[in-house]
């Protein structure tokens, strides 16, 4: 612990010393538009590597995420002290925060967390809990209940994870199965079902990076080559039900079944563990707010995408703003169910309003890692991130044209653990790939887009500064830290499964041969992980 301190004690001193230092070097011309010497150039990509490197190694992301966002904005602004926090202030963190898409996400995941509170102070919860107690009687049930559940809830993965956590945390918690574990399960089941479902605010953004094409119809098509969403979903099920647990996850169950479900000394949202049980509450009460989120959630998003103007199902959906759609749902929803506890008799209106402050509370540390993960974000666009991706992609296609979805799910992978969004790579990487096999290789093209968004899942999934690895860790109510270093063996074991299988994929280019080999493949490694686990233990 104390090295961990003086790394970053010692990290922050070089930082200041540097930007002080160079308070008066390189100004900018103000006659020309500002370009950073450091623009798309491999420097793009320190800030993120660097934020990403402290996380893992000294446990705390805050900072972490801090000491990333200012060496982004040193190499913006050239070394210039002044212009170097006006950027980190102005550009990064109030950018993003009067963005309208992040604020709609933000007011999104508060009234989420207002409605937990208030299905928790129902009863709701605690009476589904008891129904789950008498259908649900072991540990693999309550895991593969979770995993069904975030396979039904497919529209969004922010609503994915937030509500799959709150509903089965209780459950789980019963059966002694780790935060860690729970928090795992909620993010394999977020972005790698939303990628593979047509009807979700991922489909959405997707076919809206497909331009010349008809976007939806090669979203369809590209889903079976999708390896590592597919193979995601398998190795959950395989990893529940065969028991096969590896790498750090290994010690969080070994405590969990001894009843210490943590395992490290950090509990966060302590707080929101006090909760309110009442008697009265029933299944009802939990089930019928989520119903009315999804119905609501689904209503917006086709709001947002003109269908009650006369607009086409489809062509609503995959025009929709999620941020809008699920904001605008989630109010409404919000007022339905403080009326039907109301006329149900479970909670008082003052009851209900008293869940607003608590609710936000319970996501304020969702809310600040966000924060600064979208600041992140804007330090490395800033800086050219994505035009260094393009030309080193663009470089890659000449003469590696069989390899080349390999190469797209690696860049992809890279590109989104670095920076913490796959939509931003998909923004990137898909218009590559149109025009690098458009009219030449629809085959390849409809592989190479799978290969692309498999990569941008996968990166997103191992993340520590993604916005879907924030959200698992606040719904699972796990330690934010935690849940990326007991994921990351899990995710990298399907991923380099996934690579081999687009390796093929460029050769052989068919989705009924190469998928099953990749499925061989994943259940061989899982079955040689936990012999191998066995025979250490």
């Amino acid at each position: 612990m104390r090295k961990r301190k003086k790394l970053l004690f010692a990290v922050l001193t070089c930082l200041m010393i540097f930007a002080c230092g160079a308070i008066t070097v390189f100004a900018a011309d103000g006659g020309k538009e500002y370009v950073p010497k450091m623009y798309s150039s491999f420097w793009a990509l320190v800030p993120p590597i660097v934020a990403i490197g402290l996380a893992l190694i000294t446990k705390e992301v805050y900072s972490s995420l801090f000491v990333g966002i200012a060496i982004g904005g040193i190499f913006w602004s050239n070394f210039h002290f002044e212009k170097a926090v006006l950027h980190i202030f102005e550009d990064g963190i109030v950018g993003v925060l009067t963005d309208s898409y992040n604020m709609g996400i933000l007011v999104f995941l508060v009234i989420l967390g207002i409605m937990v509170c208030m299905m928790n102070n129902a009863g709701g919860s605690a009476a589904f809990g008891r129904w789950a107690s008498i259908h649900i009687k072991t540990r693999v049930g309550a895991q593969l209940a979770t995993i069904v559940l975030g396979i039904l809830i497919f529209i969004d993965d922010y609503f994915n994870c937030l509500t799959v956590g709150s509903v089965m945390r209780p459950i789980t918690d019963k059966h002694n199965v780790s935060r860690a574990k729970l928090a795992y399960l909620i993010d394999a089941t977020a972005a790698p079902v939303c990628i593979i479902a047509p009807i979700s605010s991922w489909a959405a953004a997707v076919t809206g990076f497909v331009k010349g094409e008809d976007g939806f119809s090669i979203f369809m098509r590209a889903i079976p080559y999708n390896y590592y969403a597919l193979l995601t979903i398998l190795a959950m099920v395989l990893i529940v039900a065969l028991k096969i647990d590896y790498g750090p996850m290994k010690l969080h169950e070994d405590n969990a079944v001894k009843g210490d479900i943590y395992t490290t000394p950090d509990r966060p949202y302590a707080n929101a563990e006090n909760e309110i049980v009442e008697e009265k509450g029933k299944v009802i009460d939990l089930v019928f707010p989520i119903l009315v989120l999804i119905i609501f959630c689904i209503c917006g998003m086709l709001y947002t995408g003109g269908f009650f103007s006369g607009t086409g199902f489809v062509k609503a959906f995959s025009a929709s703003d999620a941020s809008v759609g699920l904001m605008l749902g989630s109010f409404f929803a919000l007022v339905v169910t403080v009326v039907f506890y109301a006329l149900r008799k479970v909670l008082k209106f003052r009851e209900s309003m008293e869940c607003v402050p608590e609710g936000f509370k319970a996501m304020v540390p969702a809310i600040l890692i966000l924060t600064f993960a979208w600041t992140l974000k804007a330090m490395t666009d800033s800086l050219g991130a994505a035009e260094y991706v393009a030309n080193v992609m663009q470089s890659a296609a000449g003469g590696l044209l069989n390899f080349l979805p390999a190469i797209i799910f690696l860049v992809g992978c890279f590109l989104a653990f670095a920076t913490g969004t796959s939509w931003g790579t998909f923004g990137i990487l898909i218009p590559i790939v149109v025009a690098v096999f458009q009219g030449t290789n629809e085959t390849m093209m409809i592989i190479s887009i799978s290969a692309c968004m498999a990569g941008a899942v996968c990166g997103d999934h191992c993340s520590p500064i993604s916005d879907t690895t924030i959200m698992a860790s606040a719904g699972a109510q796990c330690n934010h830290v935690n849940h990326v270093t007991t994921q990351l063996p899990y995710a990298a074991t399907v991923a380099v499964v996934s690579c081999i299988t687009y390796v093929i994929a460029g050769f052989v280019q068919n989705a009924l041969i190469c998928l099953p080999i990749g499925m061989v493949l994943l259940v061989a490694a899982l079955l040689l992980m936990k012999k191998r686990t066995e025979s250490h233990s």
